[in-house]
């Protein structure tokens, strides 16, 4: 049970929120918890939507954002969000169970997404804190300094999801992820 109530459906939301969750229904099929116990907040929500809609008009590749969102979810314990980017990435970014996995812990089965993925914990573990080879790094692995950029909103987009999923206890309403083998 979430520890600030979660609108039932669109017209429990507040007023401001309630045309921003009919694009979510209309864009998903539905409106999942994340997004209707951020509705209490209109703004917050025009917010995460904003940057979150506009990060998807980026360079980086749908299956890229949802690896840095799994390897972050992991770093955070957000079993909402791993649960939520297990789904998308499977669904809709096509991932399989093994790069699921493998971004999970941090990496990729794919070269170049894996240095992306490994940059991306490194950022979320050092708090921001990363060295100039670590940035040289990506850029030698053909990132463009638009792509390092967006790498980086994606690790703050996500540890903002993460952080408003454990603080206030979303239910999960997506299939439950089991946790990593130590």
């Amino acid at each position: 049970m979430s520890r600030i109530p979660t609108p039932a459906d669109t017209a429990a939301a507040p007023e401001a929120s309630r045309p921003l969750l009919d694009a979510v229904n209309k864009q998903l099929g539905s409106v999942p918890n994340l997004f209707r116990i951020v509705s209490n907040s209109p703004a917050a929500l025009e917010g995460y939507l904003s940057l979150s809609g506009a990060l998807a008009k980026g360079k980086l590749p749908a299956a890229t954002r949802e690896r840095i969102a799994l390897a972050v979810a992991e770093i955070n314990e957000c079993g909402y969000c791993l649960a939520a980017h297990s789904y998308l990435g499977k669904n809709l970014a096509k991932l399989d169970s093994t790069e699921i996995v493998a971004n999970r812990n941090g990496s990729s089965t794919d070269a170049r997404a894996a240095v992306a993925v490994n940059f991306a914990t490194t950022i979320a573990r050092r708090r921001g804190a990363v060295a100039g080879g670590e940035v040289q790094a990506v850029r030698d692995a053909g990132y463009s300094d638009a792509e390092i950029v967006e790498i980086i909103a994606h690790v703050a987009l996500n540890t903002l999801t993460n952080y408003v999923n454990e603080v206030l206890g979303t239910e999960i309403d997506f299939p439950v992820v089991e946790a990593l083998a130590a």
